[in-house]
């Protein structure tokens, strides 16, 4: 709790310093974002005495909004899709470093004309690209590995109506106390006796899917931290009204771009989730990288 506590704590001053912006939003489509190739390798022939393994690594990613704005109408989308793997030489298999798909869809009209209040209605969908694996050795000490996710398996899609705070494109707030959630997962792993331990991602032996029915905020917050460099901010929280909800679900990524000139970036992403119908700990993620970026 102390954790969530602190998170929470943090991303509060951080919406609270960003709405200090007074830049009125443009009415019409806007839309923008950027696709980055970051490419990591490194060789070590068999004299090399200073230790290492010879390795290659690609992460793909694309991050982009459109976003519509009419009167008092809002219509904004974020697509977020990445894909990273890395093979090791001494290993017999390629591993996947990264994978995820994600799209957050609200719908505002504004309460007044002036106000950053709006009814709202929104949906996220999340999911992986591709199937992820638990490693392992035989008995003749081989790398072995065992089919676990998959695309949709699982799968997350949620909805519902609330209330939209929209300061303009880059600071977005969403609370939604009527959600409904949808956790899809392929039955093939719900219905292997001890494939799994316990239940898989909350769904029970032999079933596809399960439903949740709770409360949600999610917000976006984009800005500048100084020239070139950019940190893009998304935070997801869910509490199941219909089992434990004391415990809050977390997703929270971070996506700084340092632009070094048009075609080169450094870029860093952190993901951080906590979402104990998987595992009872945070999950964390960093990946950073040089290489092209391309202005969409």
């Amino acid at each position: 709790m102390k954790k969530i506590l602190l998170l929470l704590a943090v991303l509060g001053t951080s919406f609270t310093a960003i709405a200090q912006d007074d830049d009125a939003p443009k009415e019409g489509w806007s839309k923008g974002g950027n696709f980055q190739a970051l490419f990591n390798q490194s060789a070590f022939n068999a004299e090399w005495t200073g230790g290492g393994t010879s390795n290659i690594s690609l992460n793909l990613g694309v991050n982009y909004d459109l976003n519509y704005l009419k009167g008092r109408t809002t219509w904004d989308n974020k697509i977020i899709a990445e894909y990273g793997i890395t093979k090791l030489d001494n290993q017999e298999f390629t591993r996947k470093t990264n994978d995820r798909i994600e799209l957050n869809s609200v719908y505002g009209y504004k309460i007044k004309e002036e106000s950053n209040w709006s009814y709202s209605a929104f949906l996220n969908f999340l999911s992986q690209w591709t199937t992820g694996y638990r490693f392992g050795e035989d008995i003749d000490g081989n790398e072995t590995r065992t089919e676990f996710t998959k695309f949709l398996s699982p799968g997350y899609l949620s909805f519902g109506p609330g209330i939209l705070y929209r300061k303009s494109d880059d600071l977005q707030v969403n609370i939604a106390p009527a959600t409904a959630r949808f956790i899809f997962v392929d039955d093939a792993f719900t219905s292997v006796p001890g494939y799994v331990d316990g239940d898989y991602f909350g769904v029970d032996a032999g079933d596809s899917s399960r439903f949740e029915f709770g409360a949600s905020l999610n917000g976006i917050y984009n800005f500048t931290i100084a020239e070139n460099i950019t940190m893009s901010n998304v935070l997801a929280l869910y509490s199941n009204y219909l089992e434990n909800p004391g415990n809050i679900d977390i997703n929270y990524s971070a996506n700084v771009n340092m632009k070094v000139n048009e075609w080169l970036s450094a870029n860093l992403i952190f993901q951080a989730i906590y979402d104990d119908n998987a595992v009872g700990a945070f999950q964390v993620r960093e990946v950073f990288g040089l290489g092209l970026n391309y202005k969409l």
